[in-house]
């Protein structure tokens, strides 16, 4: 019972958009979040991009999708697409 209970807490969700969809069964997904320098106190953007396990290619360009992280499926899939958020 214990281990199931620190399996959901280690499994992080993220939402972003979808920038690519030209692999079976893998979309490029983008995730933006917001930073605060530490010294200058100054917000900025950063962007980074997750390959993501898509078992039945429903997601496409410009969607908006909820991906949470998973065992690794290969050497650079470790996320899984949970839900489409809004459809382009």
């Amino acid at each position: 019972m214990r281990k199931n209970m620190e399996n959901n807490k280690l499994k992080q969700k993220l939402q972003g958009v979808v920038v690519s969809d030209k692999m079976d069964k893998t979309v490029v997904v983008e995730v933006k979040k917001m930073k605060m320098h530490a010294k200058y106190l100054k917000r900025y953007l950063m962007s980074k991009k997750y390959k993501v396990h898509d078992e039945s290619n429903q997601a496409h360009i410009g969607d908006n999708v909820i991906i949470q992280s998973c065992r690794p499926i290969s050497r650079d899939k470790r996320w899984i697409l949970k839900e489409i958020v809004k459809k382009s």
